[in-house]
């Protein structure tokens, strides 16, 4: 393996922990802050950590009013909003199932860009994997136990919401950002940085609780936010350079499967069988709306589900 190949492997990996291990500094971080403190603090960090890179880069930031007011709507979506709901989220439900829930994403993504791209239409395979992802997401949430209303289930519904706000946000970018050719760091700084704004201007309102500080939660935020939320978007901008989109995108398999590991070895979080079976469904599911499954007919004659 050439030095290249194996530096872009070794961020590889440590995007794929970095992103599963966000969800253990949420919960470890809300020890002794607030849900909307820990987003501030998210954002907050990032954006310094962005600002570094950009320094270091030397890049410009753009001047044109009309991206950053299209920053600032994507901010509120791929930050803010989910931010909040994660973090409130985890209030109620383990920081391991949280990121499972994270993990429908890709599926959410592509019912909201089919509904609002024409290029994105439905087609079999598409189908097929949205229905596998919902199949998932009722195995998650147990539906055969009945439906009550509680704040556990109060909190996993605060948890697609904010996958569907990613999904958003991701249509929101592809339609009015993307075609601007502007460097994705510079649209990840624009986005955290409106973001600390925004919440900045909320914190009367959502983050005026009283603050607990410790060396795990000092050290928490400062991993989620340096990394989790600054330093792996630039890793992940040079991966889907080397490997491409689609390849990249395969860190979404492994970021539950590490959220889940940190949890139960870490927090002590117990772990249901239907959750790691909803996640494999889901799973699935991106694989088939991405055409990695297919119907193969095997010399019995029977057909089974292989992958590509």
């Amino acid at each position: 393996m050439r030095l290249a190949e194996f530096g872009v492997t070794v961020r590889f990996a440590l995007l794929a922990v970095v992103w599963g291990a966000s969800f253990l500094f949420i919960k470890v971080g809300l020890d002794g802050l607030s849900p909307g403190q820990v987003a501030l603090a998210r954002v907050a960090l990032g954006a310094l950590a962005l600002a570094g890179i950009l320094l270091a880069r030397r890049r410009r930031l753009p001047r044109d009013p009309i991206l950053w007011a299209h920053l600032a709507a994507v901010s509120v979506l791929l930050c803010v909003v989910p931010f909040l709901l994660f973090s409130w989220a985890e209030q109620y439900i383990p920081s391991g199932l949280a990121s499972i829930f994270n993990a429908t994403t890709p599926l959410i993504t592509m019912l909201l860009a089919a509904a609002a791209l024409p290029e994105e239409r439905f087609t079999p395979p598409r189908v097929l994997g949205l229905l596998l992802g919902f199949l998932g997401v009722l195995t998650i949430v147990g539906v055969w136990h009945g439906i009550d209303v509680s704040h556990q289930l109060t909190a996993q519904l605060a948890c697609l919401g904010a996958t569907t706000c990613y999904g958003a946000c991701f249509v929101y970018l592809r339609r009015f950002v993307s075609p601007r050719g502007t460097d994705p760091v510079v649209v990840a700084f624009g986005q955290t940085a409106s973001a600390t704004v925004i919440l900045g201007l909320l914190t009367p309102v959502i983050a005026a609780t009283p603050v607990h500080l410790s060396l795990p939660v000092v050290a928490s935020m400062l991993a989620l936010g340096v990394f989790g939320t600054g330093i792996a978007y630039a890793w992940n901008t040079r991966i889907i350079a080397a490997w491409g989109a689609a390849n990249a995108s395969a860190v979404t398999y492994l970021t539950p499967v590490v959220g889940v590991l940190l949890g139960v070895l870490v927090l002590g979080e117990p772990v249901s069988w239907n959750q790691p079976a909803g996640a494999l469904l889901v799973v699935l599911g991106i694989l088939a709306a991405h055409g990695k499954l297919r119907l193969r007919r095997s010399t019995s004659g029977e057909a089974e589900l292989v992958r590509r």
